[in-house]
């Protein structure tokens, strides 16, 4: 890796770090620029600003980052419910880049910049419709296979499923672990019901 891409990635990982911890809009380019003890004129050479800098966030570190520790269950199980529980355990209590009290770095800015954003909301939808497509692929999957049956729609599925995550995302930052132990749970009974 060229040191102008080792420094361009070392101010991704460093907003991402404050970002996580204290939102976008609260974060700002003289903090990570001090954190990561790069020049003003380094970050606005791999930057235009801090949109162009949230936005390389999304693209470039969570979704690459994200998606596959997301995906690795559902790719791994023949088994729909069992891969997408373990999918949902996995994220919820072994991710080990998420920490409860924040929540999830990508809900976190779904609920903070897309309201006010248009080109945030267009790239989190894309991180977010990647997650939901292999949901869904595994749920066709399973329905060939027999596993379900045809009346459940497989995109109603995927949008159940990554709602309910960053729902339960969003109450473990007032509930703490608990939140998830419960509502995974009650996940499996939800598995569990459909035939």
């Amino acid at each position: 890796m060229s040191k102008g891409n080792a420094t361009r990635l070392a101010i991704l990982n460093k907003a991402f770090e404050l970002i996580y911890k204290n939102g976008y809009q609260a974060t700002s380019i003289d903090e990570i620029i001090a954190t990561t003890h790069v020049t003003k004129g380094a970050f606005f050479y791999h930057f235009k600003n801090k949109e162009d800098m949230g936005l390389a966030l999304i693209n470039e570190v969570m979704q690459p980052g994200m998606i596959p520790y997301m995906t690795h269950a559902l790719q791994q199980s023949a088994d729909f419910k069992t891969g997408v529980y373990e999918m949902m355990k996995n994220l919820l209590l072994k991710a080990p880049f998420f920490n409860v009290d924040y929540g999830c770095p990508a809900v976190n800015l779904i609920d903070e910049m897309s309201p006010v954003n248009e080109l945030f909301k267009t790239a989190l939808m894309n991180l977010v419709r990647e997650w939901q497509s292999a949901i869904e692929a595994a749920f066709i999957k399973a329905q060939r296979a027999g596993q379900f049956q045809k009346k459940h729609d497989p995109k109603q599925v995927a949008l159940y499923i990554t709602a309910n995550y960053g729902g339960v995302r969003n109450m473990g930052k007032v509930f703490g672990k608990d939140a998830y132990t419960m509502f995974l749970k009650q996940f499996k009974n939800y598995l569990d019901s459909l035939e």
